[in-house]
């Protein structure tokens, strides 16, 4: 019943810039609160790798090699997060995953409470 929708993903040069988007929403329920959202990327071995992260408050961490470069924000009346993504390199290049971290109900009352959730993901390439 969790829907993360990713968008924003493409195919840029060096130095290009992109804005993922990932929103989250519930089919007949309704999300109670969503504690915390980040990005991730695939990485090399299949291990996915923490890009971005930010609480329900905005408190934000990156990955070292991303800082001055992203920047992670969200628009909690939206349930959305965005990923802005300046100056890429061709090493940014890979499949970028939407985790949501949230509490939700269903109609017959259910709660489901503090679980992950993951997108589909969504491909960036930075050619060069």
């Amino acid at each position: 019943q969790v829907q993360l929708v990713e968008s924003g993903g493409g195919l840029v040069q060096t130095g290009g810039a992109l804005r993922l988007s990932c929103a989250a929403s519930v089919a007949f329920g309704s999300i109670l609160r969503v504690s915390a959202m980040g990005w991730y990327r695939q990485g090399p071995g299949n291990k996915r790798a923490l890009v971005a992260h930010i609480t329900d408050e905005g408190s934000t961490t990156y990955l070292e090699s991303v800082k001055g470069r992203f920047t992670i924000s969200r628009d909690n009346a939206k349930n959305t997060m965005y990923l802005q993504m300046n100056s890429l390199k061709p090493e940014d290049t890979d499949v970028y995953y939407c985790n949501a971290h949230l509490t939700w109900m269903d109609r017959m009352g259910t709660m489901e409470a503090g679980k992950d959730y993951w997108g589909q993901g969504t491909q960036v390439t930075v050619s060069s």
